[in-house]
């Protein structure tokens, strides 16, 4: 090359070169006369034929200056290279140059002991750390063999810190952006998306607006009550079901209200931890005199239901709960004694399952037996009762005890449904002559006053008026003389009236006649005799 300036190196980066005849600039590598560039290394088809070996040389005698050590020179076959390095020098011998390019020829052109010599004879002067070259710089001393340079660092390996180029944002097309405007109101995008989504809304209106009305449609989805489940829910779910449930088999009219409290009993059961099954509950009766209760827990008044329950299963045919069991006489008391008696350890949780299975028998038989059934006879062993009746007492007192275990646990429990509590309240009222009669007969009760001989069967006679307010209410004319004679109202002289939970009350002996809360008129004497008859119905 003729006329060029020189450049000046440090390591193997060229800072700069500059050339005559149009030479191109490329990190540390130029040529001339319109040579291209190659990172350094050699040009393809250069200008004037510019070929290196052992240490770059150049044509028309290119000088380059001094570096700062020993210098490498870069053989090309279309390019001058040269760099500068502060250790030995190592010339890179290339192999793609043009045919007819031998090391003869190229060692004529470059030699010197102190520098690599130009075609045109130039020497290139000395650098401060020794013997340094310029474009045409040769080997890097007398004797030594050329050296191949290290390969280049890669950023990674160099310490250097790389480049922070960031999170690259996503790019997605308008009707992409659009279909995702329902899981960016759901707060369902991945973060990508949604940042992709909301700088979309900046500037697309209509997207915009249909992500408003969106995201106001998922408010209304999530209510901001709490979703905590209201605790009498489960109660009102079950009546409402008890009371509207078609059953698949018909219930007769007088089972019915056993088939709801024994559901309803069961759903308390279900719910009560197993430590409550072993609380403790005191069952209330009146004997005829006075009260009197018997201490037990929430298993005992099961294993109670149980054994009584077992009476009127027994009269359909079914197994006897107490088979192989002494019960001694047939009565309700004796057989919940007997039970208690054989089981070795206190009943638990587990006589849920036999009492559930009998209840759920009881039903299906008289279901399956038709009305025609309700005339059977159950003994319960002083006196009996027909199926129909026996029925409605064993939902009365199903009722009761399940009003017992409740108290025990401290769980909310409501009467029975209206139309149960009328029919129970009416079996009462049924049997209140009957039992005012044994009364007198045991000497209980003062005996008529006003009549001189006895009442025919069939015939009008003394009467009390009872009106029950309320859930069930009503009104009843029992008959006071005779159980076999009929009320009536020409003959009334007591009126009675009383709440209908109340009256229950009463008749199950929870409450004592002196504090049952009556409305009075009349008889003084009469009135007296009829609540402590109703109060007699109860036992254990």
């Amino acid at each position: 090359m003729s006329g060029t300036e020189g450049f000046e190196t440090e390591g193997f980066e060229t800072e700069s070169f500059e050339g005559a005849d149009g030479a191109e600039e490329l990190d540390g590598a130029d040529g001339a006369d319109g040579a291209e560039e190659l990172d350094g290394a050699d040009g393809a088809d250069g200008a004037d034929g510019a070929e290196g070996l052992d240490g770059a040389e150049g044509l028309d005698g290119a000088e380059g200056t001094a570096g700062t050590g020993e210098t490498a020179g870069t053989a090309g076959t279309g390019e001058t290279a040269g760099t500068a390095g502060t250790g030995e020098t190592a010339g890179t011998e290339r192999h793609d140059e043009p045919e007819g390019t031998n090391r003869a020829d190229r060692a004529d052109r470059a030699e010197g002991p102190d520098g690599a010599k130009g075609a045109d004879g130039t020497q290139g002067t000395g650098g401060s750390g020794g013997p340094g070259s310029g474009s045409g710089s040769g080997v890097g001393g007398p004797g030594r063999a050329p050296r191949v340079p290290p390969p280049r660092v890669s950023v990674e390996d160099s310490g250097r810190p790389l480049p922070d180029l960031g999170p690259l944002p996503l790019v997605l097309e308008h009707r992409v952006l659009k279909s995702l405007l329902g899981a960016w109101a759901l707060a369902a995008c991945s973060p990508e998306e949604t940042a992709a989504v909301e700088e979309h809304l900046g500037d697309c209106g209509p997207c915009a607006e249909e992500a408003l009305r969106l995201r106001d449609a998922v408010g209304l989805l999530h209510p901001a009550e709490s979703l905590d489940l209201d605790p009498a829910l489960r109660t009102r779910v079950l009546e409402v079901c008890l009371d509207r449930r078609p059953p698949r088999i018909p219930v007769p009219e007088w089972a019915a209200a056993y088939d709801a409290e024994t559901a309803r009993l069961d759903a308390l059961l279900q719910d009560i931890g197993d430590a409550e099954w072993h609380a403790p509950v005191r069952l209330r009766w009146f004997d005829g005199q006075r009260p009197a209760s018997r201490r037990t827990t929430v298993a005992g008044v099961i294993a109670h239901l149980l054994t009584v329950d077992g009476l009127v299963a027994v009269a359909l045919g079914l197994d006897d709960p107490l088979a192989g069991t002494p019960a001694g006489p047939g009565t309700p008391t004796a057989r919940t004694e007997a039970y208690w008696q054989a089981a070795h350890f206190p009943p638990t949780r587990s006589v849920r399952g036999p009492w559930r299975e009998q209840s759920h028998s009881l039903v299906r038989t008289v279901s399956f037996a038709g009305g025609g059934s309700g005339k059977l006879p159950v003994p319960y062993g002083g006196f009996e009762l027909s199926l129909r009746d026996s029925m409605l007492d064993r939902a009365f007192e199903c009722w009761v005890h399940a009003d017992d275990i409740a108290d025990a646990v401290d769980y909310p429990y409501d009467p029975p449904a209206p139309r149960h509590l009328h029919t129970m309240i009416d079996l009462a009222a049924r049997v209140l002559p009957v039992s005012l009669a044994e009364r007198r007969r045991a000497g209980l009760a003062a005996p008529p006053r006003r009549t001189r001989h006895l009442v025919p069967a069939g015939a009008p006679g003394r009467s009390l008026r009872l009106e029950i307010e309320g859930l069930g209410g009503g009104e009843w004319l029992i008959p006071l003389d005779s159980p076999a004679a009929t009320g009536s109202a020409a003959h009334e002289v007591a009126h009675v009236a009383l709440d209908g939970v109340e009256f229950c009350r009463l008749a199950a002996g929870h409450v004592s006649p002196e504090e049952a809360a009556a409305g009075q008129d009349g008889d003084r004497e009469a009135i007296r005799d009829v609540l402590l008859a109703a109060a007699s119905l109860s036992r254990m």
